[in-house]
């Protein structure tokens, strides 16, 4: 139960971010202000998406209510799309946009700001860098990546992410264990350089009891 818990608090946050990621392609204009807007709500979109298949096993995960009908869609028309590493003449080109466009208009008033802009992944091994990244309706965004999470490649981001921790991990008790001996080492040597004074010190008291018995230095 807490695992799912979490898995809904992420996607809940997932589909609040996504919900303002942009306005609409056409009222993008050229003005300088919204294309920051947009770009900074695209990013923080894309920031929460790669936080949350690093932290779950993307093949537990639902982005939207209607996962089951767009990943059916989705294959049924895009047969032989790849998604691991997409081609973005795929998504961009005349004859890819005229192939999206009645898949995307189907979920229109079914997936909400289902035409609102986002930021794509190319190779979804990877995360979003500028050489990595490419725009895409929501819809497409949901369609790629509810595919790659159920065929296994969204997988790869997670257990690198994984692998990583347990090695920092791994490491950071291995460094607690080397201060842990050293200090060690250094107590005892301290414990012996006392021991060594300590010693010194009786023997030059001896020293000068025997100096004062000879009556050679009056203390």
């Amino acid at each position: 139960m807490e695992a799912t818990s979490g898995i809904d608090e992420v996607s809940g946050e997932l589909t609040s971010v996504a919900h303002a990621v942009s306005l609409p392609a056409e009222s993008y204009g050229n003005d300088p202000d919204i294309e920051m807007a947009w770009a900074m709500r695209a990013m923080q979109h894309a920031e929460v998406y790669y936080k949350l298949i690093s932290s779950v096993d993307p093949q537990f995960l639902k982005l939207t209510k209607v996962d089951d009908q767009i990943y059916s869609e989705f294959r049924e028309n895009f047969k032989k799309l790849r998604i691991d590493v997409l081609d973005p003449e795929e998504l961009k080109s005349e004859g890819a946009k005229e192939k999206w466009r009645p898949f995307c208009l189907k979920f229109d008033g079914i997936v909400e700001d289902f035409n609102y802009g986002t930021l794509l992944r190319l190779n979804c091994s990877q995360g979003y860098t500028e050489e990595n990244t490419i725009f895409a309706h929501r819809i497409q965004f949901f369609a790629i990546e509810i595919a790659r999470n159920r065929e296994g490649y969204n997988k790869a981001v997670y257990t690198s992410v994984q692998d990583k921790e347990e090695e920092k991990g791994a490491n950071n008790g291995g460094d607690e264990g080397a201060n842990s001996g050293g200090e060690e080492e250094k107590g005892a040597n301290r414990e012996g350089e006392k021991e060594k004074i300590n010693k010194g010190g009786e023997k030059e008291k001896d020293t000068y009891k025997e100096i004062n018995k000879s009556g050679e230095i009056a203390m």
